[in-house]
């Protein structure tokens, strides 16, 4: 019977120790359960940017949260109602992750996460031969020394450079660095505008070498897109919005927490996304979201394929085809609208509709119907409003071999079908004015209307105004040098000279044609983006368009000789 008790014993003992045996083995190892959020704060108010805010704020106090994507310690400290630093503590091990100050406590994209916006097509080994393509493409050969040239290197490497340190969470050297590429790009929009005779960039590459690299490359971005490209809270805002109109909602006013400010744009960028969210429903999570992928692929093809008819209604035959072959090759190879491409933005969707609005430039009624959808997608197109009313093409006059002018003084004169010999800017007798003027801003108006009915009566305008023009004027951001530093003179002076700016394009030069529209309409683009409060490479994307007409489809001045007949143009 003792025996019998004295096993039991033994075998109880046993289980116990074979219980325990995990726990002490994982002390052993040093593995202990989640830290709690007091020592959390403790270890957080030991970090080096903590004790300096501490030392200069008595009223510092610390917030812990646990970050939803990990599950580690978000501590904030905060003095005088601001956040002056961050600590993530990592959950399990105790060890500070992330300190951050200044800007990058309530600017997440200012942190340089890796991936965060373009994922691998930052690396060097995508990115570099990627510029390198765009410039070998479109140089010409012939005449290496040509401004043009030094034009092409600032699209790429004048915001390379300041990319390159915003990857590296240096905003103080990234945000400064992006203004001299703009204010070289407007002076140079500016030249090409009014330097009627400068001839256009001629690239030395053959044509078939062109269409296969541009067929590539869109391989490549489709791919990389499909395989390795993340929704930033842009085009995530399109699927909401999309949902939104779906379910018969109004667009404005309540939106998810993960993206409570997602509704700032116009009512366009969400109604384009509805056949997109339509096959592809919207989980209700910010996940993978296959519908802006697919919305931005769309974007991004439709660009492709407007330039290329853009370049065939310029120039007539096979000279059409070439300059719009080169011109979808620029778009493609550029660096920058795959960088918007791998962002899944509808930012592509503004750079459509604006070489969209080129396409029908002859036309009054259809360029202000669609440049309206422009600026109810993102409102900066709205600038161009005074630049594409007054053009006319009616009295544009030809200009005979000689350069002497032609045409008939009574009259437009006649053009080949399909051909842009240009206009001007329409100014005379008050009937000559209206009839352009107003069916342009009848159209404008109509298309606005339209795109706004659901928005008028619901939620209505001081809510679409509160939540969109207004969250974006009175939006701080470090992302311009007037979020960064207290220059508001300069600041509201620019704005008045880019105002101006506006309006003189409408006018000056009088004798236009789709070209110098493109070089004036790049000029206020880039100037704006001079000005707005909070700028992103993203843009870049909304004047490289015109940027590219200007360069690419401007026609070679033709030499006479002493007798008058025209010499060949220079290879």
């Amino acid at each position: 019977m003792d025996v019998r008790r004295a096993a039991s014993a033994v075998a109880a003992l046993a289980l116990v120790a074979a219980a325990g045996f995990p726990a002490a083995a994982s002390a052993a190892a040093g593995d202990e359960p989640p830290i709690s959020e007091e020592r959390a704060i403790a270890i957080a108010e030991r970090d080096a940017n903590a004790r300096e805010a501490a030392a200069s704020h008595p009223d510092l106090h610390p917030s812990a949260g646990r970050a939803e994507h990990d599950g580690d310690w978000e501590v904030s400290f905060f003095g005088g109602g601001d956040q002056l630093v961050q600590v993530i503590v990592d959950d399990e091990t105790g060890f500070v992750e992330e300190s951050w100050t200044g800007y990058q406590v309530a600017w997440k994209m200012a942190r340089g996460y890796e991936g965060a916006f373009g994922r691998k097509l930052n690396a060097p080994w995508i990115w570099l031969p990627l510029c390198a393509i765009f410039l070998v493409g479109l140089f010409d050969w012939r005449r290496p020394l040509r401004m043009a040239h030094l034009d092409l290197l600032v699209i790429v490497a004048g915001f390379g450079v300041s990319h390159f340190f915003f990857n590296r969470a240096e905003i103080g050297l990234s945000v400064p660095l992006a203004y001299p590429a703009l204010a070289y790009l407007l002076a140079r929009a500016l030249w090409l505008a009014f330097r009627r005779r400068a001839p256009g960039l001629r690239p030395a590459l053959p044509l078939a070498v062109l269409a296969i690299a541009t067929l590539f490359l869109i391989g490549v971005r489709v791919g990389l897109n499909v395989a390795d490209s993340n929704v930033i809270d842009v085009g995530y805002s399109g699927v909401i919005g999309a949902d939104r109109i779906t379910d018969h909602e109004a667009i404005y006013g309540d939106f998810p927490e993960d993206n409570s400010h997602g509704d700032t744009y116009g009512p366009l960028a969400y109604y384009v996304y509805v056949p997109f969210e339509l096959i592809l429903p919207w989980s209700g999570d910010w996940d993978d979201l296959p519908a802006a992928h697919a919305a931005a692929i769309f974007f991004d093809l439709a660009t492709i394929g407007a330039l290329f008819l853009l370049g065939r209604r310029l120039r007539p035959g096979s000279a059409g085809t070439r300059l719009g072959t080169t011109l979808a090759f620029a778009w493609t190879a550029n660096p920058y609208t795959a960088f918007a491409l791998e962002s899944n933005t509808n930012d592509a969707l503004v750079s459509l509709l604006l070489v969209v609005t080129l396409l029908f430039l002859n036309s009054p009624a259809a360029r202000g119907a669609i440049l309206a959808l422009a600026t109810a997608t993102k409102f900066a197109p709205g600038l161009l409003f005074p630049l594409f009313a007054t053009y006319d093409r009616r009295y544009g006059r030809q200009p005979d071999l000689a350069g002497r002018g032609g045409g008939t003084a009574g009259g437009p004169t006649p053009r080949p079908p399909g051909e842009d010999v240009g206009g001007t800017a329409v100014t005379g007798p008050p009937r000559r004015v209206l009839s352009v003027v107003v069916p342009y801003a009848a159209a404008f108006a109509a298309a606005t209307l339209v795109v706004m009915a659901q928005t008028i009566f619901d939620p209505g305008i001081p809510t679409f105004w509160d939540r969109t023009i207004g969250n974006q004027v009175g939006r701080e951001s470090p992302f311009s040098i007037w979020g960064q530093t207290d220059l508001e003179p300069l600041h509201t002076a620019l704005k008045i000279a880019i105002a101006l700016l506006a309006v003189a394009v409408a006018f000056v030069p009088r004798r236009r044609d789709l070209v110098t529209v493109a070089a004036l309409g790049a000029a206020v683009v880039i100037a704006s983006q001079l000005a707005i409060e909070h700028w992103f490479y993203l843009y870049i994307p909304w004047f490289l368009p015109f940027v590219l007409v200007a360069l690419l489809a401007r026609e070679e001045p033709e030499a006479t000789t002493s007798s008058g007949a025209p010499e060949p143009s220079p290879a």
